[in-house]
């Protein structure tokens, strides 16, 4: 047995890391010590998974993404190790409490939201199926920001979460590669060079990926960005010695900061060098290790780069590491010497794209003037690359102009812009949405010509979710209650959940369900209190609306339907109605002010409404502070509904959605995004689903849509319009909200108030199944069985087979203590 899986062993590795004296360790300390001891379980693994791979030599996964949105570590490795148990009876007995420990760690936040978390589930089920696959981003050393409420509105602070160090990364300075910017081309009869760059370093930090239960260890590689020690002093600053030294900061500040951006593109030169930068460092980790592997070293086909995409598939996590394309390119013709047609042909075979987005204003359109300046080798592979694309497109559409305008990476202008979305298009074998209606979109609207041109390239891959951290970590009390009803197996194969179907109406599963979700209830409103202060009622409805703040996404019409429910009570005080305690959190991009705005009204409603007697506890609005990781973590194991409400046609995919399934809450939901596939797999009937459809809201469009019909017509909707348009929510600001409703009446690209009628009628029949708590638990165990499509598991299963072209191994590898064959 390997060391430490008793108490007593563990309990012994724990009083050796603590080498502070035990009266004066902090519980930092004590956080620290048990990081380090379950660390130390992971690194026999994790040099043994990676000389595995060196020795057997499989095909290598790199996911490319500039965010990985990663969370806390500590209780995902002792769940995956299967340490938990030891580590939580080692720390009772030191006299401590392990949740109080993991509440010290912080989150690594470095992403935004759906696209950094799915890369983070992406990890897990990769290392869970034991393919040899690398996560490869950027070390930033501040996060997403912090989000604090003050008056309520959002205050954004620096997320400083390295300032106690990081115990699960280790820094590997042996590995250090340079990255190149600025500097000029040259042409020559040896062929191209790059001369007179810039030149920062990447250092790269390694994180250990336990899969689950199987002793597969995968690395995440994050760079952070290091000046050379030459840096600024070989020009001709004579004395200048101090100022070069201070100017390092200029070359490592590109690794400082996320950019805090969701859905939305912001072309800032810092974040194109951001994208360079982790491509750059990545391609020569990638190719150093195809050289080099054991195998190919004794085979003299590896000095060539035929076999390259037989052993390495690059998968971009949208347009962001698209640069992957020309860098690759760059790299095969100018430094490797490969002809550009055998170059071209490796890069496309070697390169697949995810895209997660149909919004314009999030597609990157980099200015050809920012190209020419930082990257003029990879601006002039580009327009190479284009030339040869319109040729081909010319010859199969001669004449179509328009055609070819639509097609070019190239867009012209009085600003000419790079369409990165177009490269990696062009530049991919596998281009993917990521749930069935979006991959729809995909090639039927935002790539519709590319799709023409060549549909076998267009895939979809429905999103999916780690039922590892979604539902084992985070509420233990049900993963609990479905292992006693039909084994653990389902904890990797989750489409096992559906041997809960003939148990829908089991009574004791009926009560133990809806008492797990009590007690999840229960302890969620306590960390309200101790949190905020905030009193809520444990048994009124948990009606949670957690994402980024967005127009699209419609926080605005759950705010309406507050507005409409406090109405009505204040109208009939007698009448019975259900109570409530509507959640509603998320950040807002610093520069978004309608998102900023949305907050400040969300708290502004629930200023009037949680401090009106006649409302009582019958309805709460809570905004949840500072929405990340370890807070999901804790809300969505105790809601009862959840907010899913998107103008059709919008949400890519969704994957908060599918946790709220599986943690047994119910959905209100516009067919958008995976809602359609949940629908789907539970049953319509199981599911409120509301709203135009993506076919009405072509139609509304054509036609043209008019706020003002909805806002005459319905006087619910007038009524709680004109409460927030006249300051009834804001009496100290009585104009506050005006260009809130000035844009709902008169610029709503997102159609709130066509939804509005429906969805209030939606809400009222959620309110009506509730009152049955039994035919409500009925259908909650229905959801949660028919959840396994949801796992990343299944997900990453179709990329290996459909993209990459890499089986995962059913040769589970043994555990450290058993020999080796």
């Amino acid at each position: 047995m390997a060391l430490g899986h008793s108490s007593r062993d563990f309990n012994r590795h724990l009083h050796f890391t603590l080498v502070k004296d035990r009266n004066v360790a902090t519980r930092r300390d004590y956080y620290l010590a048990l990081a380090h001891t379950v660390r130390d379980h992971l690194v026999g693994r994790w040099i043994r998974t990676q000389q595995r791979y060196y020795e057997r030599d499989p095909k290598r996964i790199y996911y490319l993404s500039l965010e990985f949105y990663m969370g806390r570590t500590l209780q995902n490795t002792m769940v995956n190790l299967g340490l938990q148990n030891a580590c939580d009876e080692a720390i009772y007995q030191l006299g401590l409490d392990l949740e109080e420990l993991e509440e010290i760690e912080e989150d690594a936040g470095l992403g935004n939201g759906g696209l950094g978390r799915l890369a983070a589930c992406f990890l897990d089920s990769m290392a869970t199926l034991g393919l040899a696959a690398y996560g490869y981003g950027i070390r930033y050393e501040f996060g997403i920001f912090n989000q604090k409420i003050v008056n309520g509105w959002q205050v954004e602070e620096a997320d400083d979460w390295l300032r106690y160090g990081n115990p699960w990364e280790k820094a590997r300075p042996e590995y250090m590669l340079p990255v190149h910017f600025y500097g000029r081309v040259e042409h020559s009869p040896e062929g191209v060079r790059w001369l007179d760059t810039q030149v920062v370093l990447a250092m790269p930090y390694d994180t250990p990926v336990p899969g689950y239960k199987n002793d597969t260890v995968n690395t995440m590689r994050l760079w952070s960005a290091k000046a050379p020690n030459d840096f600024k002093l070989h020009d001709f600053n004579v004395g200048g010695y101090i100022e070069a030294v201070l100017d390092r900061n200029l070359a490592e500040n590109i690794s400082r900061v996320l950019y805090p951006n969701d859905n939305f593109f912001e072309g800032k030169e810092l974040r194109l060098k951001q994208e360079y930068f982790v491509v750059a460092a990545t391609l020569q980790d990638i190719i150093r290790r195809f050289k080099s592997s054991k195998f190919g070293c004794r085979d003299p086909v590896r000095t060539s780069f035929e076999t390259f995409p037989d052993k390495v598939a690059i998968q971009l996590n949208d347009t962001h590491p698209a640069l992957a394309i020309p860098e690759l390119m760059r790299i095969l013709v100018d430094v490797e010497k490969v002809d550009w047609d055998k170059a071209w042909e490796i890069t496309k075979k070697t390169c697949a794209y995810t895209n997660h987005t149909v919004l314009p204003e999030a597609l990157e359109r980099w200015p050809v003037s920012m190209f020419e300046k930082l990257l003029p080798r990879h601006l002039d592979i580009i327009y190479a690359i284009n030339q040869r694309h319109l040729d081909h497109v010319a010859a199969l559409f001669p004449g179509d102009v328009d055609r070819l305008r639509r097609m070019s990476v190239i867009e012209e202008g009085d600003c000419k812009r790079i369409n990165m979305a177009h490269l990696c298009v062009i530049g991919s074998h596998a281009v993917n949405g990521v749930a069935r209606i979006h991959s729809e979109i995909v090639r039927q609207s935002v790539f519709k010509d590319f799709y023409e041109l060549e549909p076998e390239k267009f895939q979809n891959k429905t999103n999916g979710i780690t039922p590892r951290r979604w539902l084992l970590l985070c509420n233990p009390g049900l993963a609990e209650t479905i292992v006693e009803r039909i084994g653990e197996g389902f904890l990797t194969d989750l489409s096992q959940l559906k041997k809960l179907l003939p148990l829908v109406g089991d009574e004791a599963l009926i009560r133990d369900v809806a008492q797990v979700k009590q007690e999840n209830k229960v302890k969620f409103s306590a960390f309200l209190e101790k949190q905020y202060g905030v009193k809520v009622n444990p048994s009124s409805m948990f009606d949670v609306h957690v994402k980024r703040i967005h127009e699209y996404k419609r926080q605005l019409l759950n705010c309406l339907h507050v507005v409409t429910l406090y109405n009505r009570i204040k109208k009939d005080p007698t009448q019975a109605f259900v109570p409530r305690t509507v959640m509603i959190g998320g950040k807002a991009a610093p520069g978004y002010h309608m998102a900023k705005k949305i907050i400040k009204l969300v708290t502004s409603i629930g200023d009037i409404v949680n401090h009106d007697p006649i409302v009582g506890d019958r309805l709460k609005v809570i905004f949840l502070e500072n929405y990340r990781v370890s807070l999901a973590e804790k809300v969505i194991p105790a809601a009862d509904l959840s907010q899913q409400i998107s103008t059709a046609g919008t949400e890519a995919s969704g994957t908060g959605n599918m946790k709220f399934m599986l943690n047994g809450a119910l959905t209100i939901g516009t067919m958008d995004g995976a809602n359609v596939e949940m629908a789907e797999e539970a049953g319509a009937e199981n599911l409120f689903i509301f709203g135009l459809r993506v076919e009405d809201v072509e139609a509304l469009d054509r036609k043209g849509y008019n706020a003002h019909e909805y806002y005459d017509r319905l006087p619910e909707l007038r009524q709680a319009v004109d409460q927030i348009n006249g300051g009834f929510f804001s009496p100290r600001e009585p104009d506050c909200f005006k260009d809130v409703v000035n844009m709902l009446l008169n610029h709503d690209r997102f159609k709130v108030f066509a939804d509005y009628e429906a969805y209030v009628a939606c809400q009222a029949r959620v309110d009506q199944l509730y009152r049955n708590p039994k035919e409500w638990t009925k259908k909650v165990i229905r959801n949660i069985a028919c959840s396994g499509k949801f796992s990343s598991d299944r997900t990453i299963t179709e990329y290996a087979h459909d993209i990459w072209g890499a089986e995962p191994p059913a040769l589970q590898t043994p555990p450290p203590s058993l020999p080796r064959d």
